[in-house]
């Protein structure tokens, strides 16, 4: 009896069916080293067709299928569960010619964003997604977890770039809506269900995505402030500039972090308690009505710096985006991600370090975010001891302030067992619903989400 590695191979070729567990190590584990588990083989597919026929052998052998594009989450959903097949995007990495006419670009699932970037930015347009993990996170990938990033606060989440898509579903068949039509009121919304589902419903092939315009004015200004309620007035008040396009928010201990990883200098003389850095875009260069604005807000503002060259701009972003990698530098956090309505951020901010204490005494809280959106990365060191325990305490504390457990990462396996605190028991019913139908073999991202 041919086994299903052997069908596999016939179907993606032997160089795209990896069984050597050394080779396959990368896919099974995440980036941060908190999830992993024995995949049965990884295996390679290069086009939807490919998908399809992949997705059908492992249906037809009762194998699970988990999907992996860029394996940059932080919530194990990218990670296989023991004995499953992992299917990797990678090789689904075209990109499409632009249309010009409708600003729009078909791309594959497995195209990394910096590529993506690379290509349309050259012909006059932009992604409306953006973060620091773009040289390695896939599209579909970004579009499964519906992620955000730096620019939601201008353009919104991915899921508002995503124009269309082709998918295999469970049972392999193919649906294809890539027209993307700026008006199409012809009943369910698959597209919008597909992203999101973080890979449960079908697993996404191609993408059209929306484009927006390249804005090569742009001015980045880094604002030192005394507390999280200064910097949520500093970005309310920054909201009257039409040219606001992110609001970023970090604090000293995190500064000195990033300082001592990188060897950047302190970009202040003195030290502050928290650090707001806004960006403005344009067609021409924003910088005048930047600096009125910071002059405008009056006390609120301790000291700023701003830049409009492309240096000076990357140097102060460096601040914000090398948080992660320093975090990391120092040990292996309990990594979440959480939202709660901007007028109480400054609330939980003050209240998460007596609840990570007493979840796990002695750790170390490190917090950064997206202020417009009230989104915070509460990242806890020493603390894997206690992963349970610190997820229970932040997530309760979260949702208290009416707020979600999961702003742009997904749900993944690590937070289902708290779904609850965001999602009605008749959402979480719904969602049941919609999976039973779509997969009734749990075939797809088994333990991801529900």
């Amino acid at each position: 009896m041919t086994s299903l590695e052997d069908r596999l191979r016939d179907i993606v070729g032997d160089a795209h069916v990896l069984v050597d567990r050394d080779v396959m190590a990368s896919y099974e584990s995440d980036w941060t080293g908190r999830f992993r588990a024995d995949a049965r083989c990884v295996v390679r597919p290069a086009d939807t067709a490919e998908v399809s026929a992949v997705v059908s052998a492992c249906r037809d052998d009762g194998v699970q299928l988990c999907i992996q594009g860029g394996n940059t989450g932080l919530v194990g959903g990218s990670v296989p569960v023991d004995g499953a097949v992992v299917l990797s995007t990678r090789r689904l990495s075209g990109i499409g010619e632009i249309d010009a006419l409708s600003a729009q670009v078909t791309v594959g699932a497995g195209a990394t964003l910096s590529a993506v970037q690379s290509v349309v930015r050259a012909a006059g347009f932009d992604v409306g997604v953006d973060f620091a993990a773009r040289e390695s996170c896939t599209i579909g990938g970004m579009a499964s977890t519906n992620a955000g990033g730096e620019r939601v606060l201008r353009y919104g989440t991915m899921r508002a770039q995503v124009a269309g898509v082709e998918a295999v579903m469970p049972d392999g068949s193919v649906v294809s809506r890539l027209a993307g039509l700026p008006k199409d009121n012809t009943g369910y919304d698959v597209v919008g269900l597909l992203a999101g589902a973080e890979g449960t419903l079908g697993i996404l092939t191609q993408l059209r995505l929306r484009l927006v315009p390249l804005l090569p004015g742009r001015a980045v200004a880094l604002v030192a402030v005394g507390s999280t309620r200064d910097a949520v007035d500093l970005v309310v008040a920054a909201r009257s500039l039409s040219t606001l396009e992110a609001a970023e928010l970090f604090y000293a201990d995190g500064l000195e972090l990033v300082c001592a990883h990188t060897g950047l200098a302190s970009p202040f003389a003195d030290a502050h308690p928290a650090y707001v850095l806004l960006e403005c875009a344009d067609r021409e260069d924003p910088s005048e009505l930047l600096l009125e604005a910071l002059e405008s807000a009056g006390d609120v503002v301790r000291d700023a710096t701003v830049a409009s060259d492309a240096r000076g701009r990357h140097a102060l972003w460096a601040y914000r985006e090398s948080h992660t990698e320093s975090i990391n530098a120092v040990g292996v956090p309990v990594k979440l991600d959480v939202a709660v309505p901007i007028g109480e951020l400054a609330a939980l901010v003050d209240a998460l370090p007596a609840a990570v204490e007493a979840a796990a005494a002695g750790s170390r809280l490190v917090l950064f975010g997206h202020v417009n959106e009230g989104n915070l990365h509460v990242n806890v060191l020493d603390a894997l001891d206690h992963d349970d325990a610190v997820t229970e305490a932040v997530l309760k504390l979260v949702s208290s302030y009416g707020g979600s457990i999961s702003a742009e990462h997904g749900v993944g396996r690590h937070k289902r067992d708290w779904l609850g605190l965001s999602r009605s028991p008749e959402e979480i019913a719904v969602m049941r619903g919609i999976k039973a139908s779509l997969d009734p073999q749990g075939l797809l991202n088994p333990g991801v989400l529900l």
